[in-house]
């Protein structure tokens, strides 16, 4: 059976390790304006990997919290 507390509880974890909820709305912007853009899927993806990589918006602090 599954534990839905304890998926929660890493879920809510994960999120915050990569900066909270506006960091995983920065990376979500991130990757769809990486999908929408030009380029042969190989190069898609590879930025897409390079994207998630660093948490949060290209340029901005690593840190929860940070501006």
């Amino acid at each position: 059976m599954v534990n839905f507390r304890r998926l929660t509880d890493q879920a809510k974890k994960l999120v915050d390790k990569r900066g909270g909820t506006d960091a995983l709305k920065e990376d979500a912007e991130e990757l769809k304006d990486i999908a929408g853009g030009k380029g042969s899927l190989k190069d898609k993806a590879k930025a897409a990997g390079d994207a998630i990589k660093e948490p949060g918006a290209p340029g901005q602090e690593n840190k929860p919290g940070a501006p």
